[in-house]
């Protein structure tokens, strides 16, 4: 299931011509957040500045690289990040990704936008490889989806 609500302020830049700079948090930041880091950073290009962070940290699952690789998208680097290392940066807009964030997300410093994206847990899922696998597929095409409309959304409000 995904839904989009703001709750606070509309994301605005530093400056026109400066970047968007967009949060996103999950749980693990295994899967959902990751994926929504990687799909921004190459569907937003140069007009945004993704990262991402989990209020428990537990490592980039196989499964999300692997379902990132099938796009084309090599993510075979990245760690899993904690809140914490996320508090001092400004940010324009912070995106959960999972109820579950949006509860135990800390308070994030800052006037920025708040966005609630809810995506099933694909680390969750069980069964065979292949299945989990579809599984991560689906959330990977989802989250795609919702950033497409994301992009589409703030089109007009870019320089």
């Amino acid at each position: 299931m995904v839904s989009m609500r703001q709750t606070s302020g509309a994301m605005k830049p530093p400056h026109p011509a400066a970047p968007l700079r967009v949060l996103f948090v999950c749980v693990g930041n295994s899967a959902r957040s990751q994926m929504a880091e990687a799909l921004l950073g190459v569907r937003g290009g140069g007009g945004y500045v993704p990262a991402s962070a989990g209020t428990t940290p537990t490592g980039v699952h196989p499964l999300t690289v692997r379902a990132l690789a099938e796009l084309g998208i090599d993510w075979s680097r990245a760690r899993s990040k904690g809140v914490a290392e996320m508090l001092d940066r400004p940010w324009d807009a912070v995106v959960t990704v999972c109820d579950e964030a949006q509860e135990a997300c800390p308070y994030i410093p800052g006037d920025h936008e708040r966005l609630r994206w809810r995506f099933d847990d694909p680390g969750a899922a069980a069964g065979t490889d292949e299945a989990r696998l579809a599984v991560f597929r689906r959330v990977r095409d989802e989250i795609a989806a919702q950033i497409d409309a994301f992009l589409a959304g703030r089109s007009g409000a870019r320089p």
